[in-house]
């Protein structure tokens, strides 16, 4: 990155060499040399900045003042019109400037954001994994600094009033104010310091504090560190003072709330986010709409891995409320694929469903959702070329709803994984997106109907994924 200083100096230069050529070589109208200015003004403001795109709009208007229009060589002009349109130009200028540093600063904020989330994901699976409190808390230490890239980390813990440092770069923070952090409401930021404190607190008890040494996280994801590893903590004492199996079920419980409570908290900054770059697409010029696509679609894929991240942590709460009635698998099916069918890019789509099936007995928002699940992981892991078909037939008293795709198969020992939480195929999870909850929140729809869910595979065949329901009045309901 150039210096400041540098880009100032070469903002006017780009300003000044643009006025030079209209007025000495090329000789235009003055509307063609506004807009190039322009042009050269929204330049400056995507590669460098705010600051230097208003300098260059008040040299550019200066420089169009005293160029362009008459009388030409003074600050002054005479005829009303051109008043007009040097007014516009300078409005348009600033405006455009500041459009385009908006967006820009916009893109750097979602670029951080789905940084700090995928690094808060890193660390959640890094931290649930030790059955001593101590233990616990110093690798957590040592593993903020490796993720988030801080220089130093110390935890206090009240239990046993100790104080577990990353190493000497920490002792910045002392002993003494670690334990006031503990006592404070909320996180502080020193930022001339950069130094970051937080109670570490469950359910209203303090567990402690901790404080991070700069370069610092945001505060919003300070406060999902202290969170985190209060649940970290706490679990560590669970599986301590607990049994193997009770230990296990308490883990799962809190890993559900943290996820459901990061995920809420993603939500609100998304929902901003999103608010503003639709309102920027609206209206923003073409030379903008890249940058703020990307944007809107990053947003996208944070909302879908946020909604995600709530239905799991429903599911393993056992919150899932089903609102069962007679089902129509057939018109159910219609309406996923008619909700699919801009992702799916013209892929063929064969429909087995005979005219006589039975009605199931299910909630059909869920259904939908475990269908569409099957049919989107069929197109993301077969060839776009390749069929898939979607089938419904009564079997064994039971309604059989089935995806098959023409992709190339399953590992054999995958298969009893393939709908773990975060499973993912050592072939694939490089090469596609995805977060290795969809078939998991799958799976735990339909046992919450208490019904069966399985995959038939075959190593460049392709794969199958089947699940249950009742038929509509049937005994087994």
């Amino acid at each position: 990155m150039y210096p400041k200083a540098l880009r100032f100096a070469a903002s006017v230069a780009l300003v000044v060499g643009v006025i030079a050529i209209y007025r000495t070589v090329l000789h235009v109208n003055n509307t063609t040399v506004a807009l190039s200015l322009l042009l050269v003004i929204l330049g400056i403001s995507t590669w460098w900045g705010l600051a230097e795109a208003m300098l260059a709009s008040v040299v550019a208007v200066l420089g169009f003042n005293l160029e362009f229009l008459p009388p030409v060589g003074t600050l002054t002009i005479q005829d009303p019109q051109n008043q007009v349109v040097f007014v516009a130009f300078l409005v348009t200028a600033v405006t455009a400037s500041q459009l385009s540093a908006y967006a820009r600063r916009r893109t750097a904020e979602a670029d951080a954001r789905r940084l700090e989330t995928q690094r808060l994901y890193d660390l959640v699976q890094t931290t649930m994994l030790s059955g001593n409190p101590r233990r616990t808390i110093r690798e957590f230490v040592q593993k903020v600094i490796q993720v988030f890239g801080c220089e130093g980390a110390a935890f206090y813990y009240g239990l046993t009033d100790e104080i577990l440092r990353s190493g000497p770069e920490s002792q910045p923070v002392s002993d003494h104010d670690l334990r006031a952090a503990a006592e404070i409401p909320d996180v502080s930021l020193d930022l001339r310091r950069s130094v970051a404190t937080a109670p570490v607190r469950l359910g209203g008890r303090t567990l402690g504090s901790m404080a991070l040494l700069g370069p610092l996280p945001s505060e919003q994801m300070v406060r999902a560190i202290a969170n985190l590893m209060a649940i970290s903590i706490e679990k560590a004492r669970a599986l301590e003072d607990a049994s193997h199996a009770e230990a296990a079920r308490q883990s799962e419980v809190l890993k559900s709330a943290l996820l459901d409570s990061l995920a809420h908290d993603i939500n609100t900054p998304l929902t901003s986010i999103k608010a503003a770059v639709t309102s920027l697409l609206s209206r923003a010029g073409a030379s903008d709409q890249e940058l703020l696509t990307i944007i809107n679609e990053e947003a996208d894929r944070l909302n879908q891995l946020a909604s995600e991240v709530i239905a799991m942590a429903r599911i393993e709460a056992g919150k899932i409320h089903l609102e069962k009635r007679p089902v129509q698998l057939a018109e159910l099916i219609s309406n996923v694929l008619a909700e699919l069918r801009p992702a799916l890019h013209g892929r063929a789509i064969t429909v087995e469903v005979p005219s006589n099936l039975p009605a199931a007995e299910a909630d059909p928002e869920f259904v939908q959702q475990v269908i569409k699940q099957f049919v989107e992981n069929a197109t993301k892991y077969s060839p776009a070329d390749s069929p898939i078909t979607v089938s419904a037939a009564v079997k064994g008293g039971k309604i059989v709803i089935g995806v098959a795709d023409r992709g190339p198969g399953i590992q054999e020992n995958e298969r009893t994984l393939i709908f773990d939480k975060f499973f993912r195929g050592r072939q694939h999870r490089f090469e596609t997106k995805g977060t290795g909850m969809g078939l998991a929140i799958a799976k735990g729809i339909v046992e919450a109907h208490r019904e069966r869910i399985w995959v038939e595979s075959e190593r460049g065949q392709g794969s199958a994924f089947y699940f249950t329901l009742a038929i509509y009045g049937g005994r087994d309901n």
